[in-house]
């Protein structure tokens, strides 16, 4: 039998040993498959699913003849990196919009992962914080009639200013309503339920993909007709 010395993720056990009882490959185009393994922990006896990749093409290569990872001998860390655990926070997660910058691509991931585990409060920070990233970056550089700094500090009240002064489409004011003035919302005091995380969400992709998805999409098949006239 195969053995996997890790810290265990249920009792909290430092560097003890795992009994591997059974893998499940997720076969990828090159030579490092992903192995999910069922392993039972020796001090608490609770399973846990590992998820750890061969470390080398040749480790890959002494992997699969003995079988997979599950008929190897004795421990096989030198064999494997392990890259984390299946956990509640693989469930199925909304997809962020596409072409949005790393940093906002960042926090909307971590708010979908957040709320698919019903971690309402913070999905809720994650998605005011992409729009408020957004919107940061939609604000005029010098002055402007009625813009002060605390509309520009403030995305409860930078919100209508951009509505009412069309740096934003007026199509999306009534979705942004779950964003209220001077941060008196849910996502400040702790207090949001599913359906406001789902409202936050709703109007993030919108924003999101009417401020970076649906302009790159357009430019993209404009330089695809280009290609085409030119050939």
């Amino acid at each position: 039998m195969s053995q996997l010395v890790a810290d265990c993720p249920r009792c909290g056990t430092k560097r003890i040993t795992f009994d591997v009882k059974g893998e499940t490959v997720i076969k990828h185009f090159g030579w490092q498959d992903t192995s999910e393994l069922f392993c039972v922990c020796g001090d608490c006896f609770r399973s846990t699913v590992f998820v750890a990749e061969v470390a080398d093409r040749s480790t890959a290569n002494y992997v699969g003849n003995a079988g997979g990872l599950v008929g190897c001998t004795g421990v096989i860390n030198d064999l494997i990196n392990v890259t984390g655990y299946v956990s509640a926070s693989d469930r199925a997660a909304v997809p962020a919009p596409e072409f949005v910058p790393g940093n906002i691509l960042a926090a909307f991931n971590e708010g979908a992962k957040c709320l698919a585990v019903g971690c309402f409060n913070a999905a809720g920070t994650m998605f005011r914080l992409c729009v408020d990233m957004t919107t940061k970056d939609k604000m005029p550089e010098g002055d402007a009639p009625g813009l002060n700094s605390k509309i520009r500090r403030d995305l409860g009240l930078r919100l209508p200013w951009l509505f009412d002064n069309r740096y934003l489409p007026e199509d999306l004011r009534d979705l942004s309503h779950c964003i209220k003035e001077d941060g008196n919302d849910g996502a400040h005091q702790g207090t949001l339920i599913e359906a406001d995380a789902l409202d936050l969400l709703d109007f993030t992709t919108a924003l999101l993909e009417r401020i970076y998805t649906q302009p790159e999409k357009v430019k993209l098949a404009a330089e695809r007709r280009a290609q085409r006239r030119s050939a």
